[in-house]
Order: C-alpha cells, then structure tokens, then sequence
C-alpha cells in the first residue's frame, strides 16, 4: 500500500502488501491507518455519514453519556469497519491483484479496532461471466420474482422472513438484519453482494401482517458477489445510466415524475428511483417497489 505522510502526500506506492488495519474514533472523528507488511503507516480519511465523532446533542463534558450513545457508537463502528473492507479489498485487487480480508479485534471497544489482512486469489466475479446475477424482477401490482422464490404482496411476513434468510444463504452473506422503519410494521434486510434487498411489511385490517414494500439498493463500483440486478420490463434499474433509465420508461408510455432532488417516481407502478443524496452518481443506486392503493385498501392498515 502506500505512507502518505509529509515526505509522500498525495502519491502511492503501488505494490506494498497491507498487513493490519487500525481504526479509531476519537474527539476529531473516526480514521483509520492501513499498516504494511514493513511497518509504513498510510493514515486514511473517512469521508461520508458517521464519520465525524458527534456527541448527544446538548450534553456537557460532565453530563454522563446516555444509555444509547454506546449502541450508536458500536453500530458506526461496525458500518464503518464494513467501508474499510471493501475499500481494501477494492485497492488491494487494483494494485496487486487479489482481495483482502480482515479479521477484527476489539482493542478498546466500542471506538479502538485493529485488524489483521489476509490476502486471497481475486473473487470469480470481478471478471465478467464468471458468476451469474442475481436477478430481482419487479412486477407492478405483484411484487417481485427472485432466482428461487417470489416475494408477492399477498406473501405473509413469516414467509417473507423465511425467503430472505434462503437469500443469505445462497448468497452466503449474513443473515437478514431486522430494523425499526417508521410507518411498518416490520422490516428486515439481506445482504446480495454488495447490494442490500429489503422487505417491509404492514399490517392488514384483517390482522395479518403482508409485504407493503420491497426495496433493492447497491453501491456504486465493484457490486460484489453475486451481482444484484433489479429489474422491470427488462431494463436494469440500476445498471444502465440514470437518465437512459428515465428515457426508457418515458419511452414504455409510463408517466415519469420527479422526486425529491435526485430521484423519480412512476405513480401507476408504485416504483420509486434514487441516488445518493451528498453525491449523486451517474446511475441509480437504489429502488422501491410499494404495494399499489387496490392492494392495500384490500390488505393494509393506513
């Protein structure tokens, strides 16, 4: 990897091999150093939410910390323990050639991390053909149709609970991840690759509780594997370039608003495209497909 210290700012030195990673949260926000197998040190910058190292709002040095800001603290840590292997693994492919993983020790947690790099051969699908995507059709109305199973909005929440942990399993990443949503009734994500395919559910005025909303999103670059691809009436929502994506559905006959800031909405289909809000790529990075108004005044509360 590279020392960017005073004597070397803003150059790289390709071909050195990292051998451990340091992060660590401190008054200044959180950083981390990528350390090589001779003992150079490259102090990295964390750039994006949650890097800066932002106490409870309105509490004084003396108040004591609340009880969630622990939590906080080992969420970011975590998230951000996840950038840093991936933009490893990125920067360790581009220059020598072969992925990187890291195995983390805790060195005063929540806030102080080291972790130890291991290099391996480069993933199949870093080469195009080698592995198949994972193809997650939308169909408006419906839901969506996954490689194996389906996720249709009359699917009850233990079912879709059910197909998602089949999804981690086949795409051995962990398994799905529940979380709060304001305004459902529950909410878990599996991660595909690099991408993240999300359901959440909602109750019914017959008291079951039903997919309300499916959401599939990925990160610009590299979308590990496999590769997830979402799709509706055979165009790649998030592959093709955003604009191309928009002309294509003007093109279909559907009606094309904006949304937000960088975003666009089709009404009829209940689907809904957007990019990074700090910094909008060329292409969409995530998508959501919500059970139409006929759907819900059938099955839904609200």
């Amino acid at each position: 990897m590279g020392d960017q210290g005073a004597a070397g700012q803003g150059r790289v030195r390709y071909g050195r091999v990292p051998a451990r990673v340091l992060l660590d949260g401190e008054a200044d926000g959180w950083h981390y150093t990528v350390v090589d197998r001779h003992g150079d040190e490259e102090h990295v910058p964390l750039r994006g939410p949650g890097v800066r190292w932002q106490g409870p709002r309105g509490r004084r040095r003396e108040d004591p910390e609340p009880p969630w800001w622990r939590r906080h603290l080992d969420e970011t840590a975590e998230a951000l323990r996840g950038h840093i292997g991936r933009a490893l693994t990125d920067r360790t492919f581009a220059e020598l050639g072969s992925e990187a993983e890291i195995t983390w020790f805790a060195v005063a947690e929540p806030a102080r991390w080291e972790g130890l790099v291991t290099l391996r051969e480069a993933d199949p699908a870093r080469f195009p053909g080698k592995v198949a995507p994972f193809v997650v059709t939308f169909e408006p109305g419906r839901g969506a149709l996954l490689p194996d199973a389906h996720l249709l909005f009359s699917t009850l929440a233990a079912d879709a609970w059910t197909t998602l942990a089949a999804v981690s399993e086949r795409c051995a990443t962990p398994a799905p991840k529940e979380s709060f949503l304001c305004g459902y009734t529950g909410h878990r994500s599996v991660r595909v690759g690099r991408g993240s395919l999300d359901v959440s559910t909602q109750r019914g005025d017959d008291g079951a509780e039903r997919i309300a909303e499916i959401h599939a999103s990925r990160e610009a670059g590299w979308s590990g594997n496999p590769e997830l691809r979402p799709r509706l009436d055979g165009i790649d929502l998030l592959d093709e370039p955003a604009g191309d994506v928009v002309a294509l559905f003007r093109d279909l006959g559907h009606e094309v608003v904006s949304w937000g800031r960088h975003g666009f909405r089709l009404p009829q289909a209940g689907l809904s495209l957007h990019r990074g809000a700090e910094e909008p790529s060329e292409r969409f990075t995530g998508v959501s497909l919500a059970v139409p108004a006929s759907l819900a005044s059938l099955y839904l509360r609200g």
